[in-house]
């Protein structure tokens, strides 16, 4: 009978549960929703209790009767909340990007933008957190309030813990910051290896894992392997890595070291799902019949909440340039999704580096039109994820490792399945280049535009 394992994935916009089976297949699937809250331009939360404690628990159950071996939680970092002694949210879920992360500046090294993530952002999340619930029993990220839920202690992998720098290092949580916080360190998650078991589903259950990242858990099972490669994620934030054989230092990017002796250049940019449902938004109905001029299109600034890497600046805002009256509500559309294509195209433009092909994952891979746009734009062969739950089947595979099915979590390379490989149209191809000349003046602080 074939081992099946699940995989819980905490998302922006919901949480995605999937049973894979020994050789990857999904055998059972469900998807519970929950909202973002922007109470203000700068601000993005979560209701921590629905989205990260009832929301997992409710994605399991939805899967029906599983007899899993192993079950891993992986969420997007940084993240935080506030908990009562029995582990329920007691504040809002704090977001990447909130603007009450930047109260954390003062403990970001000389090396910021070195990093995976917004270092120091984790600080000022905690501050602000403890300052609204200081008789909190715990803070802890998404990861560990889904773990207390479904019967483990609030246990996080050494992958969450090491983007919470500088709050977390070599000797563990930062004891000056915690307290400068106004907490102690054992308010904070426990951190174990990846991989590892720290517990049992609701007690008696199968092994439960440590909590990890998403974004790595995605990576685990894309393909993108090679030097070469550039692993794309089209999720609510679009994630770029390229792969090298050697480290590169490029101006506003990240640097870290990736699988197999390999180095990943690249970066998250608000100029993902979160804006292309936000642009769809502002048009009218796309009209099937409008036809597109590929050597006509407006150009999108896609950045309506600011935008991390490459330019790691909150203050800045969406615009869309070069309307006419040919230009209906699918050449808006179009455009938007190229401008989310040019974003990847500076990106690799900035790391400097030699690509071979764009291995694309999350749920944006079934926007067929997002895809064609990304191969138009980079010039690039786009090959498309089979599957578009890329970190909950990571997340399966971590929790292989913490059942004892499997010794390496690099194995799950196994488990990469191409759908289809887009390659670039000329015609477009030649047409967008014109855009991201308009697109790259637009888009940079210095221009002053």
């Amino acid at each position: 009978m074939p081992q099946v394992t699940v995989g819980i994935d905490i998302g922006t916009t919901s949480v995605k549960a999937v049973a894979v089976d020994d050789e990857g297949h999904v055998v059972a699937r469900s998807r519970v929703p929950h909202s973002i809250v922007v109470p203000s331009p700068g601000r993005m939360e979560h209701d921590a209790r629905r989205a990260w404690q009832t929301g997992p628990v409710k994605a399991l159950s939805g899967l029906g009767e599983i007899d899993a071996k192993g079950v891993a939680v992986a969420a997007m970092v940084p993240s935080i909340t506030a908990v009562d002694r029995r582990g329920r949210p007691m504040t809002p879920g704090l977001l990447y990007g909130d603007e009450r992360g930047r109260t954390g500046a003062e403990h970001v090294p000389s090396t910021e933008g070195s990093g995976p993530e917004g270092v120091g952002e984790i600080v000022g999340f905690l501050r602000w957190t403890a300052e609204q619930a200081p008789t909190a029993a715990g803070y802890w990220p998404a990861q560990a309030v889904a773990n207390k839920a479904l019967g483990g202690p609030p246990a996080i992998d050494l992958g969450v813990a090491f983007t919470s720098m500088p709050l977390f290092g070599n000797d563990g949580w930062d004891k000056a910051i915690c307290h400068d916080c106004g907490l102690s360190p054992d308010q904070l998650a426990t951190v174990e290896f990846p991989g590892s078991q720290v517990g049992n589903l609701f007690g008696d259950g199968p092994p439960l894992a440590a909590g990890t990242v998403d974004v790595w858990c995605e990576q685990l099972v894309s393909g993108a392997t090679a030097s070469g490669d550039v692993h794309v994620v089209c999720g609510t934030t679009l994630i770029v890595w390229a792969m090298v054989a050697d480290p590169v230092s490029a101006p506003g990017l990240w640097s870290v070291g990736g699988a197999k002796g390999l180095h990943m250049v690249g970066g998250a940019s608000n100029a993902g799902g979160l804006f292309l449902d936000w642009a769809n938004r502002m048009t009218a109905k796309v009209s099937s019949s409008e036809r597109l001029d590929p050597s006509n299109l407006p150009v999108w600034v896609p950045y309506p909440r600011g935008e991390r890497t490459p330019y790691h600046d909150a203050s800045m805002r969406a615009s869309l340039h070069g309307l006419d009256l040919t230009h209906g509500a699918s050449a808006v559309q179009r455009a938007a999704w190229e401008a989310s294509g040019f974003v990847v195209r500076h990106h690799l433009e900035l790391a400097g580096v030699v690509v071979k092909r764009l291995v694309v994952t999350g749920g944006g891979t079934k926007v067929d039109g997002w895809m064609r746009a990304l191969a138009d734009v980079t010039g690039l062969p786009v090959h498309v994820a089979a599957d578009p739950e890329g970190a909950a089947r990571g997340a399966a595979f971590i929790a292989r490792v913490a059942a004892g099915l499997e010794s390496d979590v690099n194995d799950a390379e196994r488990w990469a399945r191409t759908g289809r490989i887009i390659e670039p149209d000329e015609l477009w191809r030649r047409g967008a280049d014109g855009r991201y000349a308009t697109f790259l003046a637009r888009s940079d602080p210095a221009s002053g535009d």
